[in-house]
């Protein structure tokens, strides 16, 4: 059991990794939107294309589902919930601040916050449940609701919600519904796991076979928060 024990407090690399790599891909793409849309670069590549849907989904996407995934490793998940927040807020004074670009309202440090808060209060209920029907109904919600977002609701006050009013808009925007049912699947794709597999993660997933990447993922919040700074400071020098 000590043995045992002693596995489980081992950090899990791949995890480390997966978000170092995402964070990567992140920082990339938001020096592809500032190039394209804040400094005039002609990027038809990327500009209103399905390409640049499908990379950013594939950044949100994997992040929120890892959150999700998180709940279960973490000790006490109304502080993450708490720490999101508070950095959301951050990230929604720096930008309303700098005014270069549309200010973030209810991005996905919000929906981290929120998503994380909501997974402490429900899940006490719904253990009752075998987590597969958690984390599938989660997912089918989340795709029915996928398009909520996108369309415009005469509803002040809801946008937090998803269901933004005409005048509502965001440089970053992920409400709760649809993208919480994206963490709630990520959620109890965990609890399923350790209950398909009581003896715990395979070793595999402890091997740090990409040291860089898991270094980068340990520090994703402090990158998330400091990267867009960086970047306008260095397409003002290049652009100068």
């Amino acid at each position: 059991m000590g043995s045992n024990q002693a596995t489980q407090r081992r950090r899990i690399a791949f995890f480390d990794m997966l978000r170092g790599f995402t964070i990567i891909s992140m920082v990339l793409f938001h020096a592809a939107y500032d190039a394209a849309y804040i400094y005039g670069f002609d990027m038809p590549w990327f500009q209103g294309t399905l390409f640049q849907d499908i990379w950013r989904a594939s950044i949100s996407w994997v992040f929120l589902a890892l959150a999700g995934w998180m709940t279960s490793c973490s000790r006490n998940n109304l502080k993450r919930a708490a720490v999101y927040g508070s950095a959301a807020l951050v990230v929604w004074a720096a930008t309303t601040v700098a005014a270069l670009d549309t200010p973030v309202s209810f991005g996905i440090l919000f929906c981290m916050a929120a998503s994380t808060a909501i997974y402490a209060v429900l899940d006490p209920l719904l253990k009752r449940l075998h987590p597969a029907i958690s984390c599938i109904s989660a997912f089918i919600l989340f795709l029915l609701t996928l398009d909520v977002p996108h369309r415009l609701y005469q509803v002040e006050g809801l946008a937090w919600l998803g269901f933004p009013a005409a005048g509502f808009t965001s440089g970053d925007y992920y409400p709760i519904v649809p993208f919480t049912f994206m963490y709630l699947a990520g959620a109890y794709a965990s609890q399923l796991f350790s209950r398909i597999r009581p003896e715990g993660y395979p070793a595999w997933m402890y091997v740090d076979a990409a040291p860089a990447l898991s270094r980068i993922g340990k520090l994703s919040l402090p990158i998330y928060l400091i990267h867009q700074p960086l970047l306008i400071v260095i397409f003002e020098l290049v652009c100068r």
